[in-house]
């Protein structure tokens, strides 16, 4: 008996490594880690004082910078403005103290340091799906990001205008 509890034990622990976490909807498209329903919503990405150096900057982040009013995403050690510069008009910037460490979806713990860290080696964030941000999206905030289901691109808006990526 004392086995068969371990090993539920185990295979608990094991699937909350592994698991999938759909967002709004009942189950994930394919081999998502987060994934999101088709809506007129996005993902509102950090905006940061300064870009984060050294160990706090992991390859694959994305974050608005306040000191261009760009989107930027680190890449290759480097961070790569995906963006024209922008305004923060319309925002609420976030005046309380930062607490914790952010939320790591997919693993036990995680060297990248981030208020949402996604850790997988197999599955990935799909971005919430909006059939045309432009016009689908009356109050975008800045950095605000998405997939665009019309485009097929990745849109994102830096608080004047919708730039996409494919």
């Amino acid at each position: 008996m004392k086995k068969i509890i371990i090993l539920a034990f185990i295979l608990a622990k094991f699937s909350f490594l592994t698991a999938q976490v759909g967002m709004g909807k009942a189950s994930v498209d394919g081999d998502a880690i987060l994934d999101f329903p088709l809506s007129n919503t996005g993902i509102i990405l950090p905006m940061v004082d300064a870009l984060p150096t050294a160990a706090a900057a992991s390859n694959g982040t994305f974050l608005l910078d306040k000191t261009d009013f760009r989107v930027k995403m680190r890449e290759n050690d480097l961070w790569v403005s995906l963006s024209d510069p922008g305004s923060l008009t319309g925002t609420m910037p976030n005046s309380s103290a930062e607490a914790g460490g952010g939320v790591i979806i997919g693993a036990a713990s995680s060297p990248a340091q981030g208020v949402l860290v996604l850790e997988s080696a197999s599955k990935a964030l799909v971005l919430p799906k909006v059939n045309d941000p432009v016009t689908s999206m009356k109050s975008p905030v800045a950095g605000t990001i998405c997939y665009d289901t019309v485009s097929k691109t990745i849109a994102v808006f830096d608080g004047l205008k919708w730039n996409f990526w494919k």
